[in-house]
């Protein structure tokens, strides 16, 4: 199953741009100045629970120009029925007025339905004040190295990696890069080399208090090596990539496809792969869509998980497995059905938390914090999204905010501050 779909708005050359402000707006990519509140130890991705933020969700009006960026399908037009790609609709309760966009959807109620901005800064702080509500331990900030010879979307990435590097810094969570590399071109690799220079000369990006480290480094991930299929970079630009980020003194972590460790089913099959591994700190094997049900996950643990996590204490590497709430993306690709991987009430969420602390995992990363696109969000979002003709999930009644807390109780799991339990624990009053 392809997943991750990636955004690209034009086919520039690969040579790096300046990235021009807009009117009003300070600049993203100055240094960190801000207050910053000591919780989490940013020491260390041992012990953590984070979560991949996308942030990459714009909004007509939000002062970005960028139109309804990954809300809807042609971003330029009016976000209504037939011209949207999500699955889940957010919950908006908590946002203010300067929050809130109107779209051309309407609830049961006659109620103009909106949505939120990733450019937003308060909405970004905002999601990082629910990481904190619910001991969620941080977030991997994602950024898609396609995009970043484009000046308008590098202006976005920038600005949402500096908000969440200051909503990390104010609620005392950890953040890290992680870079995308889907759908770079042969040599496109090297776009990564010039953007990390740049978030190193010019944020200081590493240096801040929130920012995670791991083995004494800080450290930035880069998703997407070794996958097979149509990806045109290579593994040898990959490896080129990875020394520059060691020569740099950074931890590196990688996501990688579940066949890595075989070099089978998503994997490449070749050997490189592994010489390329023998170089980098932490292993991220990608499982979105790899199995389907609680017994499929216990099965998959035991069949990947396991073995992989005795391939890595070998190789004095850490492992970092991928849990998620379910999938969906029925209205990004109608032929595949709404609900394609159904969320169980999380209990399918939670058989994977077993899972991973059974198999002996030290860590764990969840699949996404804000991904509405795919249906893979565990943010707040409503059970009473926009009616018409365009379907959309629920979160069946539960409460908006069931997988944040249920997310917390994972954390709690891998930590050993709760007996480990087959049963989803049950929410107190």
């Amino acid at each position: 199953m392809h997943v991750r779909p990636v955004l690209v708005l034009a086919a520039l050359s690969n040579a790096a741009v300046a990235v021009p402000l807009l009117a009003g707006s300070a600049d993203p990519l100055a240094p960190y100045r801000g207050p910053s509140v000591r919780d989490v130890d940013t020491r260390t991705l041992e012990g953590k629970v984070m979560a991949g933020y996308q942030g990459w969700f714009n909004a007509e009006g939000d002062g970005a120009g960028l139109g309804w960026t990954h809300w809807a399908r042609d971003r330029r037009q009016p976000f209504g029925p037939g011209n949207v790609t999500v699955d889940l609709w957010p919950d908006l309760s908590e946002l203010g007025p300067a929050e809130r966009f109107a779209t051309g959807f309407t609830h049961a109620d006659g109620r103009v339905a909106e949505v939120f901005s990733s450019y937003n800064r308060d909405t970004v702080l905002r999601h990082f004040e629910w990481m904190r509500d619910y001991g969620i331990d941080g977030a991997f900030v994602q950024r898609f190295a396609s995009e970043l010879h484009v000046p308008a979307l590098a202006h976005h990435r920038n600005t949402v990696l500096a908000h969440a590097r200051e909503g990390a810094n104010r609620t005392g969570r950890a953040y890290a890069v992680m870079y995308d590399l889907s759908g770079l071109p042969a040599g496109g690799v090297d776009r990564v080399r010039a953007d990390w220079t740049l978030l190193r000369e010019r944020m200081r990006i590493g240096e801040d208090p929130a920012y995670l480290h791991h083995r004494g480094k800080p450290l930035v991930a880069v998703w997407g090596i070794g996958f097979g299929g149509r990806r045109r970079y290579t593994i040898e630009e990959c490896r080129a990539l990875i020394e520059f980020l060691k020569a740099d003194g950074c931890a590196v972590m990688v996501g990688v496809p579940t066949g890595w460790r075989e070099l089978e089913r998503d994997a490449v099959a070749d050997p490189a792969l592994h010489e390329l591994l023998q170089q980098v700190d932490v292993i991220s094997p990608w499982t979105v869509g790899r199995y389907r049900n609680p017994d499929e996950a216990r099965r998959h643990a035991e069949r990947y998980w396991a073995p992989d996590l005795a391939w890595c204490r070998e190789a004095s590497i850490d492992y970092l497995p991928v849990v998620f709430p379910g999938f969906s993306w029925h209205n990004l690709k109608p032929d595949s059905p709404l609900d394609q991987i159904p969320r169980r009430g999380g209990a399918f969420l939670w058989s994977q938390f077993v899972a991973a602390q059974a198999a002996g995992a030290g860590m764990i990363y969840v699949a996404m914090f804000d991904e509405v696109d795919e249906g893979t969000a565990i943010f707040k979002c409503t059970n009473d999204p926009p009616v018409g003709p365009t379907r959309f999930l629920t979160y069946k009644g539960l409460p908006s905010d069931h997988y944040l807390w249920l997310t917390g109780e994972g954390a709690r799991l891998l930590r050993g501050e709760r007996p480990p339990q087959d049963t989803m624990p049950v929410r107190r009053p």
